[in-house]
């Protein structure tokens, strides 16, 4: 069975592991069950990051007047207008793998603007926007919460570019720009432990709750066996005496409240124990057999066939007029 497939597949990956994606099946079951919530955050946190991004312009004014133009242009007439087109892209639907690129290469692009930034400006403080820079990686890295190896991809991209930049920006101290490459590798490190815990407990989460689901299901499936077994005789396949007693208080409800007639039928084979006891009981267990397939054969579909003991049948008939009955 499919499901008795899966709970294997889920087990095993409940093992202690260090790998984060699933085997194919479970991979492909992963994100169809979450990539509409996945979609969802990624857009809303997004546009709270793109809007937080932008309100730097605040500090480039006051930090930078002279390069203020080109800030513009970079935060909110570049990076602005891609951002609003990957998060409608991601919003209307994108495979997974493009949908974790797209925002994995959103951080690399703030990154690359932000150092265009800080590096085309004369302003002696400009520097000091470097060690904000950390900033970056905790939105993609927490904030966005990047699938593991686009967040590691990303987060070493945006180091190897901010590394670039603050390597040639002549009018950085040298103490300053070791401070800031050791503050940014810190980040880095933090980040990413903090972004792999965040999607390995996403990703037990997930296999812990489909787990219940199956083995709730396979529950539900035990009991309606269970209960269809003790309300059915084993010998003849149709409704026992318990089922009779069970059902038929509720007919009779009915047909009071209708003003309906209720007919039942009591069927004795005649001369059964004879037969049985001359032909057998393998032989008198296919007489029952065949007398109870043919009742039912014979029966409407809202009645109910019964073996109320022995070679005793009764048919329980809802709705039937008296000149029917007979």
């Amino acid at each position: 069975m499919k499901s008795d497939r899966l709970l294997n597949a889920i087990e095993h990956e409940l093992r202690p592991r260090c790998r984060l994606r699933f085997r194919q099946e479970l991979e492909a079951l992963f994100e169809q069950e979450t990539h509409q919530t996945r979609q969802r955050h990624l857009v809303i946190m997004g546009l709270i990051t793109a809007l937080l991004y932008v309100l730097f312009l605040i500090n480039d004014y006051s930090f930078r007047p002279e390069a203020f133009l080109a800030s513009v242009m970079i935060r909110g007439v570049i990076l602005l207008p891609m951002a609003l087109a990957i998060f409608w892209w991601v919003y209307r639907g994108v495979p997974p793998w493009l949908r974790e690129t797209l925002m994995a290469g959103l951080v690399v692009m703030a990154m690359i603007g932000s150092s265009t930034i800080f590096y085309i400006s004369s302003s002696p403080h400009s520097y000091l926007d470097v060690f904000s820079f950390g900033l970056i990686l905790v939105a993609g890295n927490i904030v966005f919460s990047l699938r593991f190896p686009y967040a590691l991809t990303s987060t070493v991209i945006s180091i190897g570019v901010m590394s670039v930049f603050v390597f040639y920006y002549e009018p950085m101290p040298i103490e300053a720009k070791r401070l800031a490459m050791f503050a940014i590798l810190v980040k880095a490190v933090f980040t990413l432990m903090a972004n792999y815990r965040l999607e390995y407990s996403e990703r037990t989460s997930f296999l812990l709750l489909m787990r219940e689901k199956i083995q709730a299901g396979h529950m539900q499936s035990t009991n309606h066996q269970l209960t269809r077994l003790s309300v059915t005789d084993p010998l003849t396949d149709i409704a026992n005496r318990r089922q009779f007693d069970t059902i038929f208080p509720a007919h009779w409800q009915v047909a009071r409240l209708e003003q309906s007639h209720l007919a039942i039928m009591v069927i004795d084979i005649d001369h059964f124990k004879a037969y049985n006891d001359y032909y057998g009981h393998l032989q008198g267990d296919l007489c029952l057999r065949q007398v109870a397939a043919a009742l039912q054969a014979n029966s409407r579909s809202d009645d109910l066939v019964v073996r109320y003991g022995g070679e005793e049948f009764v048919i329980l008939m809802p709705r039937t007029e008296p000149h029917t009955a007979r």
